[in-house]
């Protein structure tokens, strides 16, 4: 019998500094394929949309689109909605399941309690899904180290609950599905900062009214939560 593998690909929004009001989340997207379900054809149908618009072997990172930053400075609205949506629409139409775990950092006193308080929200997480991660023979970890204390909180819950568990560096670049849990972080993130009145000026700009924002993307990636 082949062996049931499940491809964990993890991304964050926020750090462990101090509390932003720009920023006052932090959250923990995870997006689960089953490595039996093939999806080679949708990447490869990605890839060849980016390529020919002239982004070939490039990583779409979802918050510098709609803010207009660093590979995206010198882009038109329409240009950048263009981009945007094609990640959306290849992450919609994917077989993966998404949970994201959110802590608010106006709660914690500090880094540590930061810390302890995001290791009981994964791991809550989780448990509420655990027969379906045991349903697994192996896990393994996509992850790119960005954030050390990320990393060895995942290393610790993971290895913790779960007993055949790999974890891998990756280049986000490399992977369709780690710029897919990318966009769910900033979904996650925008979504929250509107139930706080934190709506942006940038963010109007790109998505119009925050109902829009839900209706258009946030409602329909959420039927993918697990």
């Amino acid at each position: 019998m082949a062996t049931k593998i499940l491809s964990c690909f993890i991304d964050e929004a926020g750090d462990f500094g101090e509390y932003d009001f720009h920023s006052p989340y932090y959250i923990v997207s995870v997006v689960l394929h089953e490595q039996s379900t093939l999806i080679q054809s949708q990447i490869d149908g990605l890839e060849k949309y980016l390529s020919d618009l002239g982004y070939p072997n490039h990583a779409l990172h979802t918050g510098p689109l709609i803010r207009r930053e660093a590979d995206y400075k010198g882009l038109y609205m329409e240009d950048r909605k263009k981009l945007f949506n094609l990640l959306f629409r290849f992450a919609r139409k994917l077989p993966i399941k998404f949970f994201s775990a959110k802590v608010k950092k106006s709660e914690c006193k500090d880094a540590d309690e930061l810390e302890s308080k995001l290791t009981k929200a994964i791991t809550a997480e989780i448990q509420k899904h655990e027969g379906y991660f045991r349903s697994f023979d192996k896990i393994i970890i996509y992850y790119d180290s960005g954030q050390k204390p990320l990393k060895r909180i995942l290393n610790i819950i993971f290895s913790t609950i779960f007993t055949d568990v790999e974890v891998r560096k990756v280049s986000p670049v490399d992977y369709k599905l780690f710029q897919v849990a990318d966009l769910i972080c900033t979904l996650e993130h925008i979504n929250l900062k509107i139930g706080l009145g934190l709506f942006s000026n940038t963010e109007t700009e790109f998505f119009s009214r925050p109902h829009d924002f839900k209706k258009d993307y946030y409602r329909k990636l959420d039927k993918q939560r697990i």
